[in-house]
């Protein structure tokens, strides 16, 4: 499943270390799951949607 996250993050002008703080994680965290390596508790998803302004379905493209 890859993710939208660096795009969104990008468009609302935050840095990786901002949106890190915000979610309370490192900000190694959120280049990995930026970069596919990593998938984020259910809990981070929602933290990140939330800080993203957006739902969880609009962080996440399914791939079948």
């Amino acid at each position: 499943m890859k993710n939208r996250i660096n795009e969104l993050r990008k468009n609302s002008k935050i840095s990786q270390d901002e949106l890190a703080k915000l979610c309370n994680v490192s900000r190694q965290t959120i280049n990995a799951i930026e970069n596919n390596k990593y998938d984020p508790t259910l809990s981070l998803a929602f933290e990140l949607a939330k800080n993203l302004s957006v739902t969880v379905d609009e962080l996440f493209i399914y791939n079948s």
